[in-house]
């Protein structure tokens, strides 16, 4: 591990000593200044806002606005406790599981299970309860700083999932593991690269959306089971969310799929709503007109 990063894990390592409601104040700090700074995160949640809260008059877009730049502080912050411990005391902050039994059914059938995981709540908690569970592979893009890799791996320790890169040989990997009846771990609402997605609606408007996923499942048979860790108020802990996906998903008409997908996504975060990634410019794809500045 390179030396500043490895000086960044231990400032990790120092701040998750804090108790998490410390943290998360922390954190609702720092989205409250984000706010005054009305920097890029601001303007492309407001525009994101915009677009799926179209009912709303100004006073209520600003007041929704302010508690999800709250919880996208948290977010930041909430990392030092959860990469900053060990797993399994990072785990002792899991109050609530729902909707466990239909994984571990999943689990018992041996057909394979696809996690369709959304940027919403607290997913790298999500991913120490999964790979506790059992033994998981995700599908991730590299970060842009190649060092950070290894801090990924140090602070995830044991129960770190196989990572697989978003490329040939790793798609691959993931066909292999769900024939086996493995688990493997996607980001639903990552926007694929031109030309590797399908145009789907999104909260009424049309988002390019991935095929790779309703691909698997349709070619696997593997059960798709959509999952966020919550957070709870007054950093009380956290609440893990598995939910069946909807039908359609696995449909042999791609846009059929994508729509089911997102209908997934949907239904997450409407139990969550202002701790979902709305800073995502997820609305944006080729020539289309672009509703961010």
């Amino acid at each position: 591990m390179r030396f500043d990063i490895y000086l960044l894990y231990l400032l990790l390592r120092l701040l998750g000593r804090l108790p998490l409601r410390v943290l998360h104040g922390i954190g609702a700090g720092m989205g409250r200044w984000s706010l005054r700074l009305h920097g890029k995160a601001v303007r492309n949640t407001d525009a994101n806002l915009g677009i799926v809260r179209p009912e709303l008059d100004e006073a209520g877009r600003a007041a929704l606005l302010r508690e999800v730049m709250i919880e996208s502080g948290k977010s930041i912050t909430e990392i030092a406790k959860i990469w900053g411990n060990d797993a399994e005391r990072a785990l002792g902050l899991v109050r609530e599981v729902k909707g466990e039994a239909l994984f571990d059914t999943a689990l018992a059938a041996g057909r394979g299970v696809i996690i369709a995981a959304p940027h919403l709540g607290c997913w790298e908690l999500l991913n120490y309860w999964l790979c506790r569970k059992t033994t998981m592979a995700i599908l991730y893009r590299p970060p842009r700083i190649a060092a950070v890799e290894g801090l990924l791996r140090k602070a995830r320790g044991a129960l770190a999932p196989e990572q697989v890169r978003a490329e040939g040989a790793g798609v691959r990997t993931l066909f292999k593991r769900l024939g086996a009846g493995g688990t493997v771990g996607i980001l639903p609402d990552q926007k694929p690269r031109e030309g590797e997605g399908q145009f789907a609606p999104f909260f009424r408007r049309d988002a390019l959306t991935m095929v790779l996923l309703p691909r698997l499942a349709a070619r696997t048979g593997a059960t798709v089971l959509f999952a966020f860790a919550e957070r709870l108020p007054r950093g009380e802990g956290y609440r893990i969310h598995l939910l069946p996906a909807p039908e359609g998903l696995a449909d042999a008409d791609s846009s059929v799929a994508c729509a089911a997908l997102n209908r997934g996504v949907e239904a997450c975060v409407e139990q969550a709503f202002t701790q979902y990634q709305w800073h995502y410019k997820r609305y944006t794809a080729g020539d289309r007109p672009s509703p961010y500045d």
